[in-house]
């Protein structure tokens, strides 16, 4: 596309091919009376969901099906938990957890003769199955609470073909841009929207652009961090994976407001399908003339490449994602100066993350005051979240800012499984700080987290339920924040380390009186005085974890006991002789011979004797408690 014109034009010839998946009826331009997406993300291909595409092709051509259905190989739906997910359109059908074999079924009697297979139709504690009846994705509870913006093309469209993102009014934006604003403009726009960074400082971004459009310099560099490294956090890749022209597009209209001219996007190299879709956009977006010289024939240049990066979670803190492009070790430097001064190749640079510049263009196209009226005070717009942990349906959500966390919780979460109690939220992953069962109602936004020691973060929300001992979970995330650290500065190297050792010693009944005083002070010490946000972060799960749950703290080191029987070498075995109805099947699987049966003659009521534990030969491995059928067994 040489023009302006051309793009406008092809987004209108596109858009009547997508109208079978808005639920129309089949049009001539298009030919096809239904199209089937399939989910090709990581997390449903690792569910062999590609082998169910090949099945899919193979089980239409021998039906003779293959000119009146179309494969659509998709990005992430969000609802991770019940996949491979299929989706037939226009009826708009939800398949969950399809195998290979239900292939030829689906095949035969929903695409061929028109019925549904409602055994493999969704369901939840909302949404019943009835014979017959189809269920969409906008019918579930996990969906209809929702409101995709950053996510609004992830599921929805191929990410592998550019024609399919212009038809849902791909690059219009970037054109809005460079045809009737002003950089000035576009900052503006971005300022008044209210979007702040998404990840994880939350720094307002039109004022990070406009600080570097005021940087003087004949070079200026745009760049996206895709380093998302939070264990359980996988926003960032999916937006990747299921829309990476978004970011394409973002990304030149930041370069046309700050002055820049090249960017690049530093992804880890354990997100493969991410990695390729992103490359593949680029050429694509090359090939069509929006990327590169005189894009669109306004005399704009702008072009990209992407970086790998090797997994160190220290590289998402921006000024050491910069030194590993630079072709250096990932260690952060001190700021000032910031980026927007003196950035990549010590030149002004901007750096957002993905789901920020995923909200870009869709702000351009629908004005500031569009974005403001989604979230609340100074959190504006939508969040997304990756759900996972002690919950009903673990995957994507975005919700707008503001909504409460027990909406996210029971609302689209669906709840705590197994009737166990809500515990805990830990949010912003090793960054943030836990929020307790008696804070489930806060709202989730910046000023309300930060007000009650938590924060957004990235974006990871783990649920935690009764079961979850509270100083076990902070001595996981400093496991995490130790091995991550870069080790540049000795309030992180070394005060880290030492929390860390404070907490195994608490966990594994050796804890001390005044132990939880030493851990306040190393963390107020490691806040204070580290290098970047890693350290300065990483004691936020121990100080918000000694606020609301001290007396767990307590417990483990004044009564060497475990309140929720997590921490193995202060929780035992147990076996109830009321439920133990004598099978042995414990007794039979234990590695040392610590299980026994009691003596027949105290159980005369019982067919077969109970079995008990020698706590003092038990290595708590936790196998007998897997074989016990009937419940006989717990820890505690």
């Amino acid at each position: 596309m040489k023009t302006i014109a051309e793009l406008y034009a092809r987004c209108e010839a596109m858009q009547p091919k997508m109208a079978v998946r808005r639920g129309l009826a089949q049009i001539e331009k298009d030919g096809y009376r239904r199209h089937v997406l399939i989910c090709a993300g990581t997390g449903c291909t690792s569910s062999s969901s590609l082998k169910i595409a090949a099945a899919l092709e193979e089980n239409l051509k021998a039906q003779g099906l293959e000119n009146d259905v179309k494969i659509v190989k998709t990005g992430c739906f969000g609802l991770c938990a019940v996949g491979p997910i299929m989706i037939v359109y226009p009826e708009g059908t939800f398949y969950s957890q399809v195998a290979v074999e239900d292939v030829a079924e689906i095949v035969e009697t929903h695409l061929k003769n028109d019925k549904i297979v409602t055994r493999l139709v969704y369901s939840d504690e909302h949404t019943p199955k009835v014979e017959g009846q189809s269920v969409a994705l906008s019918d579930t509870t996990f969906y209809k609470r929702q409101h995709r913006v950053a996510l609004r093309n992830c599921g929805f469209i191929d990410p592998e073909c550019i024609d399919e993102y212009i038809a849902m009014d791909g690059y219009k934006a970037l054109a809005k841009v460079l045809t009737s604003m002003t950089p000035d403009d576009v900052i503006k726009v971005v300022l008044d929207s209210g979007l702040r960074g998404r990840g994880g400082g939350g720094f307002p971004t039109g004022m990070k652009w406009s600080f570097a459009k005021k940087s003087v310099s004949e070079k200026k560099y745009v760049v996206c961090n895709a380093d998302e490294g939070d264990p359980g956090a996988f926003m960032d890749r999916s937006v990747l994976e299921g829309d990476p022209h978004a970011v394409i597009e973002a990304m030149a209209i930041a370069g046309f407001a700050i002055g820049a001219d090249e960017g690049y996007v530093y992804v880890r190299a354990e997100y493969p399908i991410a990695v390729r879709r992103l490359k593949l956009a680029i050429e694509q977006a090359r090939a069509e003339g929006l990327l590169g010289k005189n894009i669109l024939g306004t005399g704009f240049n702008f072009d990209m490449q992407v970086r790998l990066g090797a997994g160190a979670f220290v590289c998402g803190e921006e000024t050491a994602l910069l030194t590993s492009i630079e072709g250096n070790r990932g260690e952060p430097k001190p700021r000032p100066p910031f980026p927007a001064v003196k950035g990549l190749f010590d030149k002004p640079t901007i750096i957002n993350n993905v789901e920020t510049y995923a909200n870009i263009a869709q702000i351009i196209n629908n004005g500031a005051e569009w974005f403001a009226s989604m979230g609340k005070d100074k959190s504006k717009g939508t969040k997304v979240f990756a759900l996972s942990g002690r919950i009903q349906h673990t995957g994507l959500v975005e919700i707008p800012m503001g909504t409460p966390l027990r909406e996210i919780v029971y609302g689209v979460g669906g709840g705590v499984p197994n009737g166990k109690a809500f515990k805990a939220a830990q949010m912003g992953g090793p960054s943030g700080g836990c929020i307790p069962a008696s804070l489930i109602d806060t709202n989730i936004d910046y000023d309300s987290l930060a007000a009650i020691g938590a924060m957004i973060g990235s974006g990871g929300l783990v649920v935690m339920d009764e079961d979850n001992c509270m100083v076990d979970i902070a001595k996981f995330f400093l496991e995490f924040t130790v091995d991550e650290s870069c080790g540049k500065c000795t309030p992180c190297r070394v005060g880290i380390r030492k929390m860390l050792d404070i907490l195994t010693r608490i966990t594994e009944g050796n804890g001390e009186e005044g132990d939880i005083e030493k851990l306040e002070e190393l963390a107020y010490m490691i806040k204070t005085n580290s290098l970047c946000g890693l350290g300065q972060t990483a004691p936020n799960p121990v100080l918000s974890t000694i606020r609301y749950f001290r007396d767990e703290y307590e417990a483990h080191i004044r009564e060497k006991r475990c309140p929720a029987g997590a921490c193995k070498k202060l929780s035992n075995f147990y076996i109830l002789t009321d439920k133990c109805i004598g099978c042995g099947l414990c007794a039979k699987n234990c590695p040392v011979g610590a299980i026994e049966r009691l003596p027949k003659e105290d159980f005369p009521d019982k067919k077969l004797a109970p079995f008990t534990i020698d706590t003092s030969k038990c290595i708590k491995c936790g196998v007998c408690l897997g074989n016990c059928k009937f419940k006989a067994i717990i820890k505690k």
